[in-house]
């Protein structure tokens, strides 16, 4: 139970963060969505970092991993919020935006990541 808890916490202050976000980073005139966008890389680099502490100190199984990356990164990416996003591009005839969009989100998460975890290891 303490699990859920802890996921449920940390999954409403990244949703919160992630909302907060999209009010400091303005609506693009062209529809590009930047602030899911952000929220998306942001989280994947601080889930690289986290991860890459965690293998660091033997803590993948500690209730503070589960809280930072199931919920509070959990929260703050947007996966569903990505896809709405990209239909929504591609019903509106802009097909660039949509193509980059999904590219710079999924390359750049996966570089974000692996950027997260390399920043560790160089701190350490």
């Amino acid at each position: 139970m303490k699990q859920f808890l802890l996921i449920f916490i940390g999954g409403g202050l990244g949703s919160v963060f992630r909302f907060a976000l999209g009010k400091i980073i303005p609506p693009s005139k062209t529809g590009f969505p930047w602030s899911t966008l952000g929220a998306n890389l942001l989280g994947c680099l601080l889930i690289g970092l986290l991860l890459g502490w965690a293998l660091k100190n033997n803590l993948l199984k500690s209730d503070l991993i589960l809280f930072a990356t199931v919920g509070f990164c959990g929260g703050l990416t947007t996966f569903s919020s990505f896809g709405a996003e990209s239909l929504s591009l591609l019903k509106n005839g802009l097909t660039l935006q949509f193509l980059s969009y999904i590219l710079f989100s999924l390359l750049g998460g996966i570089l974000m990541i692996a950027l997260g975890n390399l920043l560790f290891r160089s701190l350490s």
